[in-house]
């Protein structure tokens, strides 16, 4: 223990440039897996046949690939077919799709949560259905999606890892150049692992806060 405590300072530091990419890569493919995802379940409760087919095809089609097999198609057979992206970009590309069709299913098991009869009732006296679900349907389907969105976005910060395998310098590949070259493996990556972990809890506790509001707020 003391020996860890000896080599937190020296470590911390190079560390701590991984976490600035781990951040990015999480961030940015979550508001797209978040866009994506939303544009997928609106076309699958649309009631248009056409889109319901062309949403639930590419749900089943994106997440039968592994999202690392996603990030290599990009990373590196794109440029093959004259698309080129910095691994960044294609990091967060990737990853934005690969968690859209999870994104997808969260949002359309909040929609078709609501009661039939109050879309029938909205429907009934001439509401839009656009204004049904910004004014009836979403503000509802918002409360019942938010735990899995919650913990969507924690499992998305985890897989960033995954961009290390395109070379993305993000906090696990930090971690495994550092353990390498100084050989203090277990220090190293119980550091990475505390990282990690002083991440994915303020979201999990910001994530209840949340859900506790919208409850008071009913």
């Amino acid at each position: 223990m003391t020996h860890f405590l000896s080599q937190v300072p020296t470590y911390l530091p190079i560390l701590m440039q991984g976490v600035y990419l781990t951040l990015l890569v999480t961030l940015g493919a979550f508001v797209l897996a978040t866009a994506l995802g939303l544009v997928w379940a609106f076309m699958r409760v649309s009631g248009i046949a056409p889109l319901a087919w062309t949403a639930r095809t590419i749900i089943v089609i994106v997440r039968g690939i592994p999202g690392i097999v996603t990030l290599f198609y990009i990373y590196f057979v794109l440029p093959d077919l004259g698309l080129s992206l910095s691994a960044v970009q294609a990091a967060i590309i990737g990853l934005g799709i690969a968690y859209s069709p999870y994104m997808a299913e969260v949002f359309r098991a909040g929609i078709e949560a609501i009661d039939r009869g109050q879309t029938e009732a909205a429907l009934s006296i001439g509401m839009g259905w656009g204004l049904l679900m910004r004014r009836v349907v979403l503000p509802q389907a918002i409360r019942v999606a938010l735990p899995p969105y919650g913990s969507t976005m924690i499992m998305l910060l985890k897989d960033s890892s995954l961009a290390s395998t395109i070379t993305v310098a993000e906090l696990s590949l930090q971690g495994k150049l550092l353990a390498s070259s100084t050989f203090e493996n277990t220090t190293i990556f119980t550091m990475v692992a505390l990282i990690y972990l002083a991440m994915s809890l303020p979201l999990t506790a910001f994530n209840g806060w949340l859900e506790r509001r919208m409850r008071q707020a009913r």
